[in-house]
């Protein structure tokens, strides 16, 4: 295969997986805001709540995908330049990314234990707090209600709460009205109640209490993050893993390509042996009006006829001079 076809067959790949670099970049740079940065996520809760490894993930993520999209810059840039400089930096970038996302995939497996009981202390701050932050009531009001259940593990669990321990009840009769199935739609306050002895101003009326806790979906809802997480994670290694591969061909093939130019400059600026383009053409003149080309050899004159030498070996002898 020529070597211009080579190139450009190493710059359409080089191109290719780029592009798909710069997606998978762009998505994870994407996870670590919203990790860090979505007040309608329970990671936020988890983050604010003092869990340190995810913030340590959240803000990986981020710093890892703004190194990918300043990378893919950098070795668009390269490619097209044909600067090798550019490549090696480019390779050694993508080494050091390659680095801090295997860190990031190893402390998220790691710390998966860790960071569901995290989890299960946010939530039961929440579920003490309740009442207080609309925010954080709306979230876990959106968990219990889709999720059809309530609590972490079942709905004693509304006990723990403030509100409810001032009530000084011994069982869940008052529970927040996203743990039932139906409860009035234009109820001022969070709180209901499937008793009739409950004043109605301040509880409403619930039907259909849901026995089963959310700890199952919170669970489900970490992990399919977690996993969604380190397979777009493993799979932008594979790609840079492709990339790098891609990048060292396509720089030793500059490479090549570089010094072929370099050998024909120096051949067009060498003189050919075979012409003695130094010599100068020496001639002194005759008596009879010819003269004697001394490069050639050649007597030329009306008393000297011009010597031609052939290709073979010759003896010669000089014609005598008449003076």
């Amino acid at each position: 295969m020529k070597l211009e076809v080579q190139i450009e067959l190493l710059k359409f790949c080089c191109a290719v997986f780029n592009i798909l670099f710069l997606v998978l970049g762009l998505i994870i740079a994407g996870c670590g805001v919203w990790i860090l940065f979505d007040s309608g996520s329970f990671l936020k809760i988890l983050t604010s709540e003092g869990s340190e490894d995810l913030r340590v993930v959240a803000a990986g993520l981020l710093v890892i995908g703004g190194v990918v999209v300043t990378v893919s810059v950098i070795g668009c840039v390269g490619v097209n330049k044909q600067n090798r400089f550019l490549l090696l930096v480019y390779i050694g970038f993508l080494i050091v990314v390659v680095l801090g996302q295997m860190y990031i995939t190893v402390l998220l497996l790691l710390n998966r234990d860790k960071i569901e009981r995290s989890l299960t202390a946010a939530v039961d701050r929440v579920i003490f707090e309740y009442g207080n932050s609309s925010r954080v009531d709306t979230l876990l009001d959106n968990v219990q209600h889709y999720g059809n259940c309530c609590g972490m593990s079942n709905s004693s669990d509304w006990l723990k709460n403030s509100y409810i321990q001032s009530l000084n009840l011994s069982s869940p009769d008052v529970l927040p009205c996203s743990c039932f199935s139906s409860f009035p739609a234009s109820l001022s306050s969070p709180w209901c109640s499937e008793l009739l002895n409950f004043p109605e101003p301040l509880f409403g009326r619930g039907n259909g209490t849901f026995s089963k806790g959310c700890r199952d979906k919170l669970t489900d809802w970490l992990q399919e993050n977690a996993v969604t997480i380190i397979v777009i994670d493993l799979s932008l290694i594979l790609i840079q893993i492709l990339q790098f591969t891609v990048v060292v061909f396509l720089y030793r093939a500059f490479g090549k390509k570089a010094a072929l130019k370099r050998s024909s400059l120096l051949v067009d600026h060498t003189p050919n042996d075979d012409l003695d383009y130094g010599e100068e053409n020496y001639a002194c003149a005759e008596p009879d009006g010819g003269y004697v080309d001394i490069n050639n050899t050649n007597f030329v004159g009306p008393n000297h006829p011009a010597y031609t030498p052939d290709d073979s070996y010759q003896t010669y002898s000089e014609p005598a001079y008449r003076y």
